[in-house]
């Protein structure tokens, strides 16, 4: 099949997202994000970041991907499903939910590679770049102006007809594309991720305060977590679904149908016992390819001694 026009070139493109099981795809022109700016730019100096340094990094190259890829024409974003089918045993410790299986980063950036190698294939020689939020791109900015769903008042991508548990990921291109418009917000007057949030991170609508989220405290913070947060986790241990969960629009989620993603079944059944008398061998075994890592054992134990003592 030969594609000779933008318009061919954009519907081959998204029949093969589909193809590798991508929820949805959306393409923007490349370009600077004017708007994201000035946001960008209070919420650093802020310290919203907490510790996260390397969000204070590379500042130009996270607003303009033709920064990031020589004469970036496109930035195509993808939807990846993780919604679980089974979820944890009631009396545990918490992990979120996009953390029950393989790492993602491995599972997308292989769709992401093939994904490009087909469209080099039949569309030519295009440049690009796959990225899985491990570069500085504003994954979410980007699959908001590509119309794949709205910033939430939780600062969470939200999609109407399938709410927010998917992973955001993309391509930059030096291709012209036909591209998609933003959609419109529609937290309306809804406040519940603001009055959920245990640690008062969501500080207004549409901000959240990285520096006080959980999930910042049991992943990101490499110190001891401040005392002031005693008694505030709830019971997570490795990141945090509560704005998630309480949002209207994931009443719409469904399973992931990802074999990758299938859940650790050792993770589900595993009780409070077995996370306190957890060993780092065990540690290593049953979380061999797990998100868990980026915390590592020391800090699965530091973040289960501050929830029990």
């Amino acid at each position: 099949m030969i594609l000779n026009s933008k318009s061919q070139y954009t519907s081959f493109i998204k029949s093969e997202a589909k193809r590798l099981g991508f929820l949805s795809c959306g393409i923007s022109k490349a370009g600077f994000l004017e708007e994201e700016a000035p946001r960008l730019e209070s919420w650093l100096q802020k310290n919203y970041n907490g510790s996260m340094q390397y969000m204070e990094h590379h500042f130009d190259k996270r607003l303009d991907p033709t920064l990031l890829v020589d004469d970036a024409k496109s930035v195509v974003s993808l939807l990846l499903n993780y919604y679980p089918q089974e979820f944890q045993n009631g009396n545990s410790f918490k992990v979120s939910k996009y953390a029950y299986s393989t790492d993602y980063h491995f599972v997308i950036k292989e769709k992401l590679n093939e994904l490009l190698f087909s469209i080099r294939e039949h569309i030519g020689a295009v440049s690009g770049r796959a990225f899985v939020d491990s570069a500085p791109v504003l994954d979410k900015a980007w699959a908001a102006k590509s119309g794949l769903g709205w910033i939430g008042k939780n600062s969470n991508l939200l999609t109407q007809k399938v709410g927010s548990f998917y992973f955001i990921a993309e391509l930059i291109l030096d291709l012209e594309l036909d591209y998609d418009h933003a959609v419109t917000d529609h937290c309306g007057t809804c406040t519940a991720c603001i009055d959920a949030c245990p640690t008062q991170a969501i500080v207004a609508p549409y901000t959240v305060d990285g520096s006080k989220c959980i999930s910042y405290f049991t992943i990101e913070l490499k110190g001891q977590i401040p005392a002031e947060m005693k008694g505030k986790f709830d019971d997570w241990v490795f990141g945090c679904d509560v704005c998630q969960d309480v949002c209207p629009w994931n009443r719409f989620s469904k399973p992931h149908q990802e074999p990758l993603f299938s859940a650790n079944h050792e993770l589900l059944t595993f009780s409070k016992s077995d996370w306190l008398e957890l060993t780092e061998e065990t540690f290593k075994v049953v979380f061999k390819d797990s998100p868990l890592k980026r915390a590592k054992y020391s800090g699965i134990v530091r973040n289960i001694s501050f929830l029990e003592d």
